[in-house]
């Protein structure tokens, strides 16, 4: 683990934030409303989108948030139909706030104060799965405490909504109605920066040392957010900017010096991207003064998303990420921008080309810098960089492709790690193979979320458990979550000839394996006439077991008709997998898909192949080949 206690602060001193720190009606980080020549220098093209866009909610009658649809999160385990409505809502605004922005005629001003008005009546501005966490006189009620306001993840996104909409929209709405700005103040003061300012115990800072993710930067984000626009006794607004970057570090203090994300690339978008977001506040509010761009391990944590591209929308994703990952693409350019790296700008600017419009998709803060970046983003260097090898040793996770620069033929990527990751899989030393660009043996990802995912039964969940992973099983059992259940003896190796990592996966297996080593090798061999992905395992038992099987997770129909081959189905060439036929007995489970997250990435099935080993010993070792078809 890298030693990166007060990496922001011993930067940022008290002294530095309060000197350089723009005062609230100085800060001017993007054109308000009524700054017509700057939102009307935008092409037309854009203007007409963001005003389409903000039509379709004229005269919107604003969706109810009963009680009853909160308490199905408690009483079904279903999270998803609250949301939809919540997340609508919020979407719902920011493209009125947008469109009269773009278009500067007070037409959607009504509906706008509807929007606010909407918002600020709801009891609580988060979602049921994060209600009463830290309610002192309902603990884990199925409905808001409106006496504690919770600061969860989607508190704090509507809070910088409605900070966003106070300072684009304050002239406009101030002219007749100066109650609604008023009341934006007065709400996001109580509902997120004071409990922010004065609750010590927030899990997601990082209290106590405990283990922070994604949360805590993302939150911050959006903390700086509301106080830089709205907080207007400067003091107040000084030291909140300080207890930020305080909590900023808790979250880099959990970081390896290679900056990989343990919860995935899907979670980059929140964790690393959030970091981002709240280093361009601090620089953007003190004129460039608070500028931490040149750390080794700001930039690291940048160039983790291009390290882990397989390809188009595919990404390694390990943990609870998809496999498809729709990168916000503006957000990586300049991320790479500031860090330096043509690399992360290149991977950016196809992400945003690749995607439409830069705009609309989760929040107004980036919404804002993506309309304003756009002509340098057009004129941007657009081909990803696809590099040939990534070894990021902290996360212990390793990328590789047969040739730098293109997602022809095969890529591997192999993990150590341990199994108390954030949002964890129990998957130490599972790997995915892709021909021409496509995975093929995958890690599945995860389902929609629901009360049962975050629970003590999350790994009663199929696509938490090793076996559903490309694992061994031994004695019928798999691996268990724990922060000792974890990879040893772990080296990679990369080449022009070759990539490989090699492991000791042993001590991540429940005890009833009796699995005293088990040496795992995962290697690309790029010099090899085709080039091949090889699996070598090697292990002790303590007795001869029962049964022994080695698990794989397919994306296409496997055909097994011809005797040591697995021929696996995709949409260019397909994968076979060769195995020794006097060692295993294959057998194909079709795995049908109904889920809504996990559908759209992999469709109507998954496979898994169940190789059994015929005679199981106590000792002994086996070798498959993979090549492309």
């Amino acid at each position: 683990m890298a030693k990166n206690v007060g990496l922001l602060g011993v930067r940022f001193t008290a002294e530095r934030v309060e000197r350089s720190l723009l005062g609230r009606e100085t800060w001017r980080p993007f054109p308000r409303a009524s700054e017509r020549e700057k939102w009307d220098a935008l092409d037309a093209e854009t203007r007409k989108r963001l005003v389409q866009a903000a039509e379709k909610h004229l005269g919107r009658s604003w969706e109810e948030l009963p009680a009853t649809l909160f308490l199905e999160y408690r009483r079904e385990g279903n999270r998803s139909r609250y949301e939809q409505r919540h997340f609508a809502r919020r979407r719902a605004l920011a493209e009125l706030v947008l469109g009269e922005c773009a278009e500067g005629k007070g037409r959607f001003l009504d509906d706008v104060v509807n929007g606010v008005w909407a918002l600020c009546e709801e009891s609580f501005w988060g979602v049921p799965a994060h209600n009463a966490r830290h309610s002192p006189h309902f603990p884990e009620s199925g409905l808001p405490d409106t006496s504690f306001h919770e600061v969860d993840l989607f508190a704090a996104e509507t809070g910088a909504l409605l900070a966003w909409t106070h300072y684009l929209l304050v002239e406009q709405l101030g002219q007749e109605l100066p109650v609604v700005p008023a009341r934006i103040l007065r709400e996001v003061q109580q509902r997120i920066l004071a409990p922010y300012n004065t609750v010590d115990d927030w899990r997601w800072l990082g209290h106590a040392r405990r283990p922070v993710n994604n949360w805590n930067p993302w939150i911050h984000s959006n903390v700086l957010a509301c106080t830089l626009l709205l907080e207007e006794d400067a003091a107040i607004r000084t030291a909140t900017v300080q207890r930020v970057i305080r909590w900023l570090d808790v979250f880099l203090e959990g970081y390896h010096s290679d900056g990989g994300c343990d919860e995935g690339p899907g979670y980059w978008g929140r964790a690393g991207a959030s970091l981002f977001d709240c280093l361009e506040w601090l620089h953007s509010a003190s004129g460039g003064e608070l500028d931490s761009y040149d750390d080794a391990l700001i930039q690291e944590i940048g160039r983790y998303i291009y390290r882990v591209h397989i390809g188009d929308a595919w990404y390694v994703n390990y943990a609870d990420a998809s496999a498809k990952v729709t990168l916000e693409g503006d957000l990586v350019y300049r991320y790479g921008t500031r860090i330096g790296d043509a690399l992360m700008m290149a991977q950016g600017a196809y992400a945003a080309s690749q995607a439409g419009a830069p705009w609309g998709r989760q929040s107004i803060g980036r919404d804002l810098p993506a309309l304003f970046n756009q002509v340098a983003l057009r004129h941007a260097e657009a081909t990803p960089p696809l590099i040939r090898d990534a070894w990021l040793d902290g996360i212990q996770v390793l990328a590789a492709r047969e040739r730098e620069g293109t997602t022809d033929g095969l890529f591997l990527s192999a993990k150590g790690g341990h199994n108390a990751e954030s949002h964890n899989h129990n998957d130490v030393g599972s790997f995915v193979v892709v021909v021409d660009g496509h995975p093929l043996v995958i890690d599945v990802g995860v389902e929609t979320y629901t009360r049962k995912t975050f629970s003590t039964h999350r790994y009663d969940i199929w696509t938490m458990q090793s076996l559903h992973h490309n694992l061994p099983v031994i004695n019928g059992v798999g691996q268990l979550p724990g922060g000792e259940y974890a990879a040893r003896d772990v080296s990679a190796h990369v080449s022009d000839e070759l990539a490989r990592l090699q492991l000791d996966i042993a001590a991540s297996y429940a005890p009833e394996a009796e699995v005293t080593r088990w040496m795992r090798t995962v290697s690309l061999e790029r010099g090899s006439q085709p080039a091949r992905v090889v699996l070598e395992d090697a292990y002790e038992i303590q007795k001869t077991p029962q049964n022994l099987a080695l698990h794989l997770m397919i994306s296409g129909a496997v055909d097994t008709s011809e005797l040591g081959v697995l021929r696996c189905a995709a949409p260019s060439r397909p994968l076979l997998v060769t195995y020794d036929a006097t060692v295993f007995t294959p057998l194909v489970e079709e795995i049908q898909i109904d889920d809504a997250r996990l559908r759209p990435v992999w469709g109507e099935r998954v496979y898994r192949v169940v190789l059994e080993v015929k005679q199981p010993t106590a000792q002994g070792s086996w070798r498959l080949e993979m090549r492309a078809g």
